[in-house]
């Protein structure tokens, strides 16, 4: 690539940088992108390249599969109901460790190794993310333990920070009744997020490129969809498993004010800088 390439590719990016500067983008990471060694630090990379271009970015994770192994490493067993992790007491201090001292951890140094500033947020260390415990209106009786349902996020702390040049990084412990932490879900911390800041994008990054019309044929990618695609396509079973939860959570954020959501590859190295900086993305956009 000569010079002359070089400079166009900055003079195409000049369009996004303008709609994006001073806008916050809420990213959430998950599966394969944390735990492969050669992918997290290209994520952290590309986020910590938004900051220093004047874009917000806040970087949310969860950790189940994490979460699952220490617990059979200590000889717990795991127990899910309705895809929801039962959580005691020794749960909840498993799930905190892995989290916040492990994984929200990692994620700052890497940050910080690219030339970032982050600081780790969460329920814990300060009142950012509440809660109240979740109860299945269908059957009020069952009991998951410390698991939450989001509430609201400590929007101003976020603010404050991201002015500042720092980089939240936010682990789905938060704190509920009594000021006890319970563990929530981090695809609706994403998007309660992203509604409460009235985001200009909302990113989960996933396993596979986004929408597929045929889950074994990546060419199958349905690029773009609306609020009313999405409903179709769950009822007709095209989404399934996994990525249910991951598009209504972006039909949700939508729903409360965010402007755009996306759900794109987290394996594909810069997939962040493609999907912002480039008219025609990578994964799926989901839209009004």
């Amino acid at each position: 690539m000569n010079a002359l390439d070089k400079a166009k590719i900055f003079l195409d990016a000049l369009p996004f940088l303008k709609a994006y500067d001073r806008k916050f983008v809420v990213i959430k990471i998950g599966g394969s992108t944390m735990t492969d060694e050669s992918i997290l630090p290209s994520v952290v990379r590309d986020v910590v390249f938004l900051e220093q271009v004047g874009i917000w970015p806040i970087l949310v994770h969860g950790g189940g599969p994490r979460i699952t192994e220490e617990m059979e490493r200590r000889g717990m067993q795991p127990t899910f109901v309705k895809g929801r992790r039962v959580t005691d007491e020794a749960t909840l201090d498993i799930a905190q460790h892995v989290l916040i001292d492990e994984i929200s951890a990692n994620v700052v140094r890497l940050i910080e190794k690219e030339g970032g500033k982050a600081i780790p947020l969460n329920g814990r260390g300060s009142g950012y993310l509440r809660c109240h415990k979740k109860i299945f209106a269908e059957d009020p009786e069952m009991d998951l333990g410390y698991v939450g349902e989001i509430d609201s996020s400590d929007t101003e702390l976020a603010h404050r920070m991201l002015i500042g040049g720092i980089i939240p990084v936010v682990a789905p412990i938060a704190r509920g009744p009594a000021m006890h932490l319970y563990n929530v879900n981090a695809d609706s911390v994403a998007w309660k997020i992203a509604a409460e800041l009235k985001a200009e994008k909302l990113i989960y990054l996933s396993n596979v490129p986004g929408i597929l019309k045929d889950k074994n044929k990546p060419e199958t990618l349905i690029s773009s969809a609306t609020l009313a695609d999405c409903d179709e396509l769950i009822k007709t079973n095209v989404i399934v498993g996994g990525m249910i939860p991951k598009i209504e959570a972006c039909m949700d954020a939508l729903k409360h004010g965010v402007k755009k959501t996306h759900v794109i590859s987290g394996l594909l190295q810069h997939s962040l800088l493609l999907e912002i900086f480039t008219p025609e993305g990578i994964g799926t956009e989901i839209r009004m």
